[in-house]
């Protein structure tokens, strides 16, 4: 059974509400199709029901087991537009502002669902951009109480590849935080550690990527990694977090003996952090491309609710990865 086969039976178990906000677009009704006929995940679409299913129809789509909520003439859009301003108010959001944000942009009144408890999650940003997607979740949401800040991480399933978990790995920050200082990335690291314990079911081995291993290098940049390591398993002792390495010194075993042989953690390696956001998007982009990996992303962490971006060029089968992906954070939440 594949990866993405395993996560599906485990967000079976327990069905989550997820909502597709963006139903204007084909791979999103494609994609609810799909989730639906194989009951992964409760679906909520915003729009207009009857237009939706006209559309669908056209295209051989069921969605008769979707929940269809139309935010313009939804019953509870006032106690959504109260919420709002209770949550915003202080940031000088009026009565008015709020309900035109709620109404006009199928994002806001997504997240409001989650906050609400109508829905347990939202995967957006195949026709809307990251900060876009990310931006509502912020503002109504918020951060979780014990993550110092929002990243993103993709899942990376390499075939036959006998690195990492069997070819499984995190890649972070590779979506989201251009450039963390040394507190952010140690928190990129502890995040991404438990996201690859809720999500895979293995213990996570934490690799703080550089240019030098071990000091075999110095720079400002190094440093940083350096001071990040310390930070991360001063404050995560009960995670395997060891850096810095290069990346053949944190997955091969034999270069890892090599170039770090006092560290138990190098050469095997399935958390891989980045230490900046152009080595991390270069590094699953590569990894997708040339070795035909499936990547699963980006994956936020951090959010009070799980909200996750897609890329505008994602397809309806990557719509369905995120949506089970998110269905089983739903899950842990």
């Amino acid at each position: 059974m594949s990866f993405i086969e395993t996560i599906k039976e485990k967000a079976k178990k327990n069905l989550q509400t997820i909502v597709l906000p963006e139903t204007n677009d084909k791979r999103t009704l494609e994609a609810a199709h799909k989730i639906l006929e194989e009951k992964i995940a409760n679906l909520i679409l915003l729009g207009d029901e009857v237009a939706l299913k006209k559309e669908a129809a056209q295209h051989n789509l069921n969605l008769e087991a979707a929940t269809f909520i139309n935010p313009t003439s939804c019953d509870e859009l006032e106690d959504y537009v109260e919420l709002f301003v209770k949550l915003r108010g202080h940031k000088g959001l009026s009565e008015k502002s709020a309900r035109t944000l709620l109404v006009e942009n199928p994002l806001y009144f997504g997240v409001a669902l989650i906050k609400s408890g109508k829905a347990d999650g939202m995967v957006a940003g195949a026709a809307n951009s990251t900060a876009d997607v990310l931006r509502p979740s912020l503002q109504i949401l918020g951060t979780k109480k014990d993550s110092k800040l929002v990243s993103a991480f993709f899942l990376m399933v390499v075939p036959n590849c006998d690195y990492g978990q069997k070819g499984i790995f995190i890649f972070a920050d590779s979506g989201l935080v251009q450039n963390p200082n040394a507190e952010e990335l140690a928190s990129i690291a502890i995040d991404s550690a438990k996201s690859f314990q809720s999500l895979v079911g293995k213990e996570p081995i934490v690799a703080m990527l550089s240019h030098s291993t071990k000091g075999s290098a110095k720079h400002p940049d190094v440093d940083k990694v350096i001071e990040a390591t310390k930070l991360a398993q001063s404050l995560a002792p009960q995670i395997a977090i060891d850096g810095e390495f290069q990346l053949d010194a944190a997955i091969v075993p034999s270069v890892g003996k090599s170039k770090a042989p006092d560290s138990k953690i190098a050469g095997y390696a399935n958390v891989l952090v980045f230490p900046d956001l152009d080595s991390g998007n270069i590094g699953y982009k590569l990894t997708q491309r040339l070795a035909k990996a499936e990547a699963y992303g980006p994956i936020t962490q951090g959010i009070a609710a799980p909200v996750n971006d897609l890329s505008r060029g994602c397809s309806s089968d990557d719509i369905v990865g995120v949506v089970t992906i998110t269905a089983l954070q739903a899950q842990q939440k």
